[in-house]
C-alpha cells in the first residue's frame, strides 16, 4: 500500500471534519460535525465502489443522500415552526460528499479538493460580513457590478483573440482584457469608497482616490480648497496620497500584465512609490485636524468610460509602435510624455506588453513608464495651480518636487 491508500481517505475525512465544526458552531441545518465528517467518507466510498460498478452508485448515493437531507429538514420543522428553509447547510453537504467522490479516483489532484473545501469554509464561516456587504450595496452600487459583468463576461468573449493593422500590435481580446483590468481595480475602489460611507476621511479619501482616478481626486480636493481655505491642508493630503498610490496602482498593473519581467522592472517603480509615499507621510504627520469628506467617485464601470479608455489604449499602442519604428525606443518617451498627461494607464500597460513580448527592453520599458508617471505628476500639479490656488499648490510643490526629483535621478542613476 502507498501513502495515497491512507491519505486520501484521511483529507475527505479532514474536510468533513472542517466544514462539520462551522455548521455544528451556529447550530443550522440538520447535520453537524459527525454527519459532515460521515458524508465525506460515505462520498470516498461510493466513489471507490463506484469505479468498478459504474455511475449508478455515484447517482444513487447522491438520491440517498438529498432524501436523508430533505427527511432531516421535516423532522425539524415538524418540531420548531420557526425553523428556518434556507438551503445552505443541505448545498454544502452536498459538496463535501462529492469532494469525497473526486478524492476516490487516484488520477484527480488534491489540490480542486483542498480548495473547493476552503473556499467553501470562508462563505460559511463570512456569513455575516457578506450579508452586511449585501446590505450596503446601493442602485448605483449594483448597476457598476453589473457593468463590469457586461464588460468582462458578455463583450471580452466574443472578441477575436488575433493582431490586426499596420505594426501587427492591435489585438481586441488583449485590449479590452486591459480595459477590464483598468475597470476591475476602479471598481474596486469604487465599492470601497461607498461601502465606507461617513467612515471615508481624509487618509481613506487620498488612499481609494488612487485606486479610482487619482486626476478626478485632484480635482474635487482642489475645488474643496479654494471654497474652504481652512481644508488645504487635509486637501493637500488627499491629492498627494492619491498620487502616491497611483504609482502603486502602476506596479499592479505591470504585475499582471507581465510578471516574469517584475524583477527588472518592479525595483525601480516601487523605490519611486515609496519615496513619493514618505514624502507624503512627512506632510501627513504635521497635518491639522481636519478631515475632508469628498463626493464619492463617478462609476468606473461604465459602458462609455471603458469605450473610452480602449480606445485610448488602442491610440498609445499604434503611437508607441509607430514612435518605436521610425524613431527608435526613445520615441517611446515622447509618447509617453503626452500620454502620461491624460491617462497613465494606458501608456503603462501597453509597454509593460511589449515587454512581455520581448519587443521592449525591460530597462526601457520601466523608464517609460516612469516618464509618464512624471508627465502626470507635473499635469496634477498644474490642475492644483489653476483648480485650487496659490495655497494648495505651495502645499502640495514641496512632495510634488521631491518626487519629480527621485523619479528623474531613477531614471539617469538606475543600473
Amino acid at each position: 500500500m502507498d501513502s495515497e491508500t491512507y491519505l486520501r481517505p484521511g483529507l475527505a475525512l479532514a474536510i468533513g471534519l472542517l466544514i462539520g465544526l462551522q455548521r455544528e458552531r451556529v447550530k443550522e441545518g440538520p447535520a453537524g460535525i459527525r454527519t459532515f465528517a460521515l458524508i465525506a467518507l460515505a462520498g470516498y466510498l461510493i466513489g471507490v465502489v463506484g469505479a468498478g460498478l459504474g455511475g449508478w452508485v455515484v447517482c444513487g448515493g447522491v438520491v440517498f443522500l438529498a432524501a436523508i437531507l430533505v427527511t432531516g429538514n421535516v423532522l425539524a420543522a415538524r418540531r420548531n415552526a420557526d425553523y428556518g428553509a434556507g438551503a445552505t447547510t443541505e448545498v454544502a453537504a452536498l459538496l463535501v460528499f462529492t469532494i469525497g467522490i473526486y478524492l476516490a479516483d487516484p488520477e484527480n489532484d488534491r489540490g480542486p479538493a483542498v480548495l473547493f473545501a476552503g473556499v467553501t469554509a470562508l462563505l460559511l464561516h463570512y456569513k455575516t460580513p457578506l450579508h452586511r456587504f449585501v446590505r450596503g450595496l446601493g442602485p448605483e452600487d449594483v448597476r457598476a457590478i453589473m457593468q463590469f459583468v457586461l464588460i468582462t463576461l458578455v463583450v471580452l468573449p466574443v472578441l477575436p483573440n488575433q493582431t490586426y493593422g499596420p505594426f501587427d500590435v492591435f489585438n481586441p481580446f488583449k485590449a479590452w482584457m486591459m480595459v477590464v483590468l483598468i475597470v476591475g481595480i476602479g471598481l474596486g475602489g469604487y465599492l470601497a469608497y461607498h461601502l465606507a460611507g461617513t467612515r471615508v476621511g481624509t487618509l481613506l479619501s487620498g488612499i481609494l482616490g488612487g485606486l479610482v482616478s487619482s486626476t478626478a481626486t485632484t480635482v474635487t480636493a482642489s475645488r474643496f480648497a479654494r471654497h474652504e481655505e481652512s481644508r488645504v491642508t487635509a486637501a493637500a493630503i488627499i491629492i498627494l496620497l492619491a498620487s502616491s498610490i497611483s504609482v502603486l496602482r502602476i506596479l499592479v498593473e505591470v504585475a499582471v500584465v507581465n510578471p516574469q519581467d517584475l524583477r527588472e522592472t518592479a525595483p525601480p517603480l516601487a523605490c519611486f512609490f515609496f519615496a513619493f509615499l514618505l514624502f507624503t507621510l512627512l506632510l501627513y504627520w504635521r497635518r491639522s485636524a481636519e478631515v475632508l469628506h469628498l463626493d464619492p467617485p463617478g462609476n468606473p464601470a461604465g459602458l462609455r468610460p471603458a469605450l473610452f479608455f480602449g480606445l485610448l489604449f488602442v491610440v498609445v499602442l499604434f503611437g508607441g509602435a509607430a514612435a518605436r519604428h521610425y524613431l527608435g525606443d526613445a520615441g517611446l518617451y515622447g509618447i509617453a510624455v503626452a500620454s502620461g498627461l491624460t491617462d497613465i494607464d494606458a501608456i503603462t500597460l501597453s509597454t509593460a506588453d511589449l515587454v512581455r513580448t520581448g519587443s521592449l527592453d525591460p530597462s526601457t520599458g520601466w523608464r517609460v513608464i516612469l516618464v509618464a508617471s512624471l508627465a502626470n505628476l507635473v499635469f496634477k500639479g498644474a490642475i492644483v495651480a489653476v483648480t485650487g490656488g496659490r495655497t494648495l499648490f505651495f502645499r502640495v510643490l514641496p512632495v510634488y518636487g521631491a518626487a519629480l526629483l527621485t523619479g528623474l535621478g531613477l531614471f539617469f542613476l538606475w543600473p
